[in-house]
């Protein structure tokens, strides 16, 4: 295809600039607000699932079990349905099916697990030897979980956190195809539907610098905070 059928094909002087930015902005902020979120919900079942592993209490293998149970079942749950599974959910948590509001519980839903599998990954890879030198000078579950465990794991964590937001930008543009606003949404509908190649391709780009943006941050902040 020559530049003249490429311009044909893709007529970026049909592409709408101010609904582009608004797109963008709603998906950066669909994007921070449920990884926000998902970094306390997914860190406290993560946790959940460290302190409850290995136990031989009964009932503490039973909670995790069931924590275990929902996790596994999130995670296996194709997003696209999880939207359509949690609508009720959604109406009576925010009051609606659609619109940028209405994406964070299903994507709170879907990467709380998915980071809750990392967290304990990293707090399981915390040198035993650490945590037992802590707790023989006197330091309580708390402090434990608090001073050593989490500092320890921080690179882990925030490396993790920044795989689950860019899975999470990927999410809003599923989320988009059935209306919940964003880049998504405005692919699908003003460039899919309306066979304007231009803002499909030109939203995409866009979807491309916002995961790159959120990766070299994740990085950036990781190597700060790593002293190895």
């Amino acid at each position: 295809m020559n530049n003249n059928g490429l311009a044909s094909y893709f007529q970026f002087k049909n592409v709408n600039w101010p609904n582009l930015w608004s797109a963008a902005f709603e998906t950066i902020w669909m994007t921070i607000v449920s990884i926000l979120i998902v970094a306390v919900f997914g860190l406290l079942l993560g946790l959940l699932l460290y302190e409850t592993s290995g136990s031989n209490s009964k009932a503490v293998k039973a909670l995790n079990w069931v924590v275990a149970l929902f996790v596994n079942v999130f995670r296996s749950i194709p997003f696209i349905i999880l939207i359509v599974l949690l609508l009720p959910v959604t109406q009576v948590l925010v009051g609606a099916i659609t619109g940028a509001k209405a994406a964070i519980p299903s994507l709170v839903f879907s990467a709380a697990p998915f980071y809750a599998r990392l967290v304990e990954i990293a707090f399981h890879e915390v040198d035993g030897g650490v945590l037992e030198a802590a707790e023989s000078m006197g330091a309580t579950k708390w402090q434990l979980v608090f001073k050593v465990l989490i500092p320890e794991s921080l690179p882990a964590l925030v490396s993790g956190i920044t795989v689950t937001a860019i899975s999470l930008i990927g999410y809003t543009a599923m989320a988009g195809a059935i209306g919940a606003g964003g880049l998504g949404q405005l692919a699908y509908t003003d460039g899919f539907q309306s066979y304007n190649n231009a803002i499909t391709l030109t939203a995409t780009v866009v979807i491309v610098i916002i995961v790159f943006a959120f990766q070299y941050l994740g990085d950036f902040a990781v190597k700060r905070i790593d002293k190895r």
